[in-house]
C-alpha cells in the first residue's frame, strides 16, 4: 500500500496514509483515489461546504467495511480547520469542523470521508438557516425519471413563490434541490416553508407526489422528504462520493440538464473530467438571498383556509405543539 502520499492542496501539504487501501472494490478506486478526487473538484466541493459545520460520513475500510458518522471535529483535528458548535434537538452540542479551504476536505478524504453531510447553516449563526433543501425522494416502483418530472413541477412552484432552486443528484435515485435564503428564519419557520412547498406540489401532481411521512402510505409516488429541513437532519453536499460499489457523486446540475441526465454518469472518475471541462455549475450560488414570505404565507393560507398544520417531525425529536400523533397508522388504535 506505501506508507504515505503527500498533496499539495493550496499553500498546504495534506498527508495520505496507506494510499494504495481500496475503497471501491468494484471498481478498484483507492483512498488516493479518492483524496485526488476532492483535490481535483476541490473548489465545488469547498463552496458547498465552506464555513458550514459538518458531519462527516466515514468509511475508514472502504465500502465494503463498516461505517459510522462523525459529527464532534476529530482529536487530531489540525489548528487551520475551524469548528463550529451546533445544538442538537435534545439540547446537547457538539463543535463539528467547518472547512474553509480545500485542503480541509482532502484532509477529512484521509480519513476515510466519503460523503460531506453539511448544516444548513454558517458557523457565524447555527441557528438560521441560509439553505431551504428540497429531497425528492423516489419510492419503490419509481425512479430517477419520476424525479424529474416532480423537478420540473417543482421548479415552477418555487418560481411562483419568487424562489429559485439549484439541482443536483443524490448519488441514489434522487434530486435534491437547494435555494439559498436569508438567514432571518428558525428551523421551525424553514421547516414551515418547505411543507407548504411540498403540499403545493402534490397538489399539482397528486398522483405523483407525496407528503405522507408514513413508508405504508406513501405508494409508488415521490416522497418530497420535508424533514430533511429540521434541526440536525442534512443532506449530501455536492461533490460527495456515496457509499455505493459503483462510487457515485452527487452532481451539481443546470436545469436544462436534469431531463437528460442520469446519476450513474457521475462518479470518481467521470466527474473530474466534467469539473475541468465546465467548472462549478452551482458556482453562482452564494451570489443569491431569497426571502421566504410568500412560502411561510402559502403556509398560513394552508392552515386557515384547508385546515392542515405540521407534519410529523422524526423520532429522534421531542414532541411539538401541534404535531400529529407519531403513531405508524397500520398501529394506531381504532
Amino acid at each position: 500500500m506505501g506508507e504515505s502520499v503527500e498533496l499539495t492542496v493550496g499553500g498546504r501539504t495534506v498527508r495520505v496514509t496507506n494510499p494504495g487501501k481500496v475503497y471501491f472494490p468494484e471498481r478498484g478506486f483507492t483512498k488516493l483515489d479518492l483524496a485526488r478526487y476532492y483535490l481535483a473538484v476541490g473548489e465545488g466541493a469547498l463552496r458547498a461546504l465552506r464555513d458550514r459545520p459538518t458531519t462527516l460520513e466515514r468509511y475508514p475500510d472502504g465500502v465494503d467495511g463498516e461505517s459510522f458518522f462523525q459529527k464532534r471535529a476529530p482529536k487530531n483535528l489540525p489548528e487551520w480547520i475551524p469548528t463550529g458548535r451546533i445544538s442538537f434537538p435534545s439540547g446537547r452540542h457538539a463543535d463539528e469542523i467547518c472547512p474553509t479551504e480545500t485542503a480541509a476536505v482532502v484532509w477529512a478524504a484521509n480519513l476515510g470521508s466519503l460523503t460531506f453531510h453539511p448544516w444548513p447553516v454558517r458557523r457565524v449563526d447555527t441557528e438560521h438557516p441560509d439553505e431551504l433543501r428540497i429531497d425528492l425522494d423516489p419510492q419503490p416502483g419509481t425512479g430517477y425519471e419520476d424525479a424529474v418530472r416532480a423537478a420540473a413541477e417543482l421548479r415552477e412552484v418555487l418560481d411562483g413563490l419568487g424562489l429559485r432552486g439549484w439541482p443536483k443528484t443524490s448519488g441514489g435515485r434522487g434530486l435534491h434541490v437547494f435555494v439559498p435564503i436569508a438567514p432571518e428564519w428558525t428551523f421551525t419557520q424553514v421547516r414551515r416553508s418547505a411543507i407548504a412547498i411540498a403540499r403545493e406540489l402534490e397538489r399539482r401532481a397528486p398522483d405523483r407526489v407525496t407528503t405522507k411521512w408514513w413508508k405504508e402510505e406513501r405508494g409508488e409516488k415521490i416522497f418530497v422528504d420535508y424533514n430533511q429541513t429540521a434541526r440536525d437532519r442534512t443532506i449530501a453536499s455536492a461533490y460527495s462520493v456515496r457509499p455505493h460499489p459503483h462510487a457515485p457523486v452527487s452532481a451539481p446540475l443546470r436545469w436544462e440538464e436534469v431531463p437528460d441526465a442520469r446519476p450513474r454518469d457521475f462518479d470518481l472518475a467521470t466527474m473530474p473530467v466534467r469539473y475541468r471541462e465546465l467548472g462549478d455549475v452551482h458556482a453562482d450560488m452564494d451570489e443569491y438571498t431569497f426571502r421566504l414570505e410568500a412560502a411561510l404565507e402559502l403556509a398560513a393560507r394552508d392552515e386557515r383556509e384547508h385546515g392542515l398544520g405540521d407534519l410529523p417531525y422524526p423520532p429522534e425529536h421531542p414532541k411539538v405543539k401541534g404535531e400529529p400523533k407519531r403513531v405508524q397508522p397500520s398501529r394506531a388504535k381504532k
